[in-house]
């Protein structure tokens, strides 16, 4: 069995441990917040909500909660439902005039959103606001959920969706186990190519601007739950791409979004990036997308979205 095998079953094994589901109000509020003193709202009857992230959205949908909903922002985009809500902008850039044409009681964001001033003076007008930590990680998602239940008064919805979503994940995670089991006995055959596969992230939703992803980001959260090794993960954050960085990386696999593929002009355009087609993702067309929010949102399909993307990076590789 390979080496990493026990560890991730470790790691799993502490994600599905029962939270304290009574833990009281104070801790809730110090370790799901940003802002500790940002507790329960003052009333759960809570009619007009503005959701500024796309992981929060899908979790109110998922608990069924989209009636408090009356706007989202660019990054809600599911489900489909949503398409049907007004929009008061991209979550870093918010207008204060935007979100308070709304009328809303409650405004529920991570700590992606922004500007900082802007979310003072929503809270300064009188909307209740709530950030909760980005978290990029399983526990991370798990913990929003449970915050979103606590803070609408859904709790006993929220822990029935995070029972299922365990069970989803074990699932997955069995299956994935099996997968790196079966290829790691072929390529112990092959003792100079039993290595870990090397990635690499593109953020490449404008032609001008196109980005890898070092640590501290989600794609690199992602990259290690797919038990791929950041071919990036020396540089802090989004960095712009460059030939020489991409040469020297030599990833095995390339992810990117939906969007930013549709940005390129679709594989061709990717190809054509500086420096891609002098590594082996490009040269053996190891290239996958899947649609940004559902890629790197952590919400609730992540445990579905990791599970289909492994087993195609594995697999065929």
């Amino acid at each position: 069995m390979h080496p990493l095998i026990p560890e991730r079953r470790q790691l799993f094994q502490n994600i599905f441990a029962p939270a304290a589901k009574a833990a009281a109000a104070t801790t809730i509020s110090s370790w799901l917040f940003v802002n500790p003193s940002w507790a329960k709202p003052r009333s759960t009857v809570l009619k007009r909500l503005v959701c500024v992230g796309g992981s929060l959205t899908e979790i109110l949908y998922a608990l069924n909660l989209q009636e408090h909903l009356i706007a989202i922002d660019t990054t809600s985009t599911y489900p489909m439902a949503t398409k049907r809500l007004p929009n008061v902008g991209y979550a870093r850039s918010l207008s204060l005039e935007g979100v308070l044409s709304m009328r809303p009681q409650l405004l529920l964001a991570t700590e992606d959103a922004g500007p900082p001033q802007v979310l003072r003076q929503i809270s300064h007008a009188g909307v209740q606001v709530r950030v909760l930590k980005a978290d990029h990680r399983y526990e991370g998602l798990i913990d929003r959920i449970r915050a979103i239940g606590f803070l609408l008064g859904a709790e006993a919805r929220a822990e029935k969706l995070i029972k299922e979503i365990h069970h989803e994940w074990q699932q997955y995670q069995q299956d994935f186990d099996r997968t790196l089991i079966d290829k790691n006995e072929a390529l112990a055959k092959n003792e100079s190519t039993n290595k870990k596969l090397k990635a690499m992230f593109i953020m490449a939703h404008s032609p001008q601007q196109v980005m890898v992803a070092g640590h501290s980001t989600s794609a690199h959260a992602i990259m290690n739950y797919l038990h791929l090794e950041n071919a990036f993960k020396t540089l802090q954050g989004y960095k712009p791409l460059t030939p020489e960085s991409v040469i020297a990386g030599q990833a095995d696999i390339i992810l990117l979004t939906d969007q930013g593929l549709q940005a390129q002009g679709g594989m061709q355009g990717i190809l054509r990036l500086p420096g891609l087609m002098q590594t082996p993702a490009a040269r053996h067309r190891q290239i996958y997308a899947r649609e940004a929010n559902h890629l790197l949102g952590f919400g609730p399909r992540l445990p579905s979205m990791l599970y289909s993307l492994a087993k195609e990076i594995h697999t065929a590789t």
